[in-house]
């Protein structure tokens, strides 16, 4: 999957799609709780766009990025 991880739209994704699976499932990804993607760091992320878009939020938590979130949320209806 080529998705270029600076993309606005990469961004406008993680406020808007919502968790496939598992634990959280239906939950927006960017309201995921930081352990659960600790533990896919830690596990490996699941292939595909929500493994990118995992991964993506796990390094803007990490780097104490959320910030660049917000407005963009704020926006979305």
């Amino acid at each position: 999957m080529d998705i270029n991880p600076v993309s606005p739209e990469l961004l406008v994704d993680l406020v808007t799609v919502r968790m496939p699976f598992g634990k959280y499932k239906d939950r927006i990804l960017c309201d995921l709780p930081e352990r659960y993607l600790v533990w896919f760091n830690q596990k490996g992320f699941p292939p595909g766009r929500i493994g990118v878009l995992l991964s993506v939020l796990y390094e803007i938590r990490l780097n104490g990025l959320e910030y660049l979130l917000k407005p963009i949320r704020r926006n979305q209806p």
